[in-house]
């Protein structure tokens, strides 16, 4: 059975079940929105105490998709870490991690506006990159060339099956752009029927549901 793919700007994209997106021509792997250190972030400033487990959980299912598809190329597209702290206070484990997992291949860091600054990590600190017809960019510009890939909305999408409403991570995607959905496991979403989309996607944009199974819909199908 083949992938649901996505057509932008010439190029053909994979949304992975994680929340990633393969783009299998330039052998790149993309995700968005890590916020590694979130539980570090917040045991510091006394808020909400979660387990302090998402970052290796969050690591672990990056390493999943990198040893399943081998990618010359992995892009970031901002927020990799919930601040700068966070990164300082995850420093050891992040590294040891991603030290074996970039070996042999480009790493891109996308500057996003919870970590803007550069981190002490294998590979390259850029404001944005652009490959081919793509361009790789933290938030989505209203007035962009076709063939942007953002992050930072975290997308999630609500669908009423069977009278139950059940909520799920999404890309969403038109024929200029896609947004992908945060990778990080302790992150939030944004409705994907909110007024922010309404600018940057076109009316027919696409709602991609990630889980078990990826699903695409039209975005005005999604329930309230």
């Amino acid at each position: 059975m083949e992938s649901l793919t996505i057509s932008l700007a010439g190029s053909l994209l994979v949304p992975r079940n994680s929340g990633a997106l393969w783009w299998p021509e330039k052998r790149t792997l993309v995700v968005a929105d890590m916020h590694l250190g979130k539980s570090a972030r917040l045991a510091r400033n006394g808020l909400n105490l979660l387990p302090p487990f998402e970052t290796r959980d969050t690591l672990e299912r990056l390493a999943a998709e990198i040893a399943v598809l081998a990618p010359q190329t992995v892009v970031c597209l901002g927020d990799s870490f919930d601040d700068i702290e966070a990164a300082e206070d995850v420093a050891d484990e992040v590294g040891e991690a991603l030290n074996p997992l970039a070996a042999g291949r480009t790493w891109v860091w996308i500057a996003g506006n919870h970590d803007p600054g550069p981190v002490d990590l294998p590979g390259t600190h850029l404001a944005e990159l652009r490959s081919g017809a793509l361009v790789f960019r933290h938030i989505a510009e209203r007035d962009a060339a076709p063939g942007e890939v953002s992050g930072h909305y975290h997308p999630k999408a609500r669908l009423s099956v069977r009278g139950r409403s059940i909520s799920r991570r999404c890309m969403l995607a038109d024929s200029r752009r896609v947004i992908l959905p945060a990778f990080g496991t302790y992150t939030g979403g944004l409705d994907a029927r909110d007024k922010a989309f309404d600018a940057l996607l076109e009316p027919d944009a696409c709602a991609v549901l990630i889980g078990e199974t990826v699903r695409s819909l039209p975005r005005s199908r999604l329930a309230a």
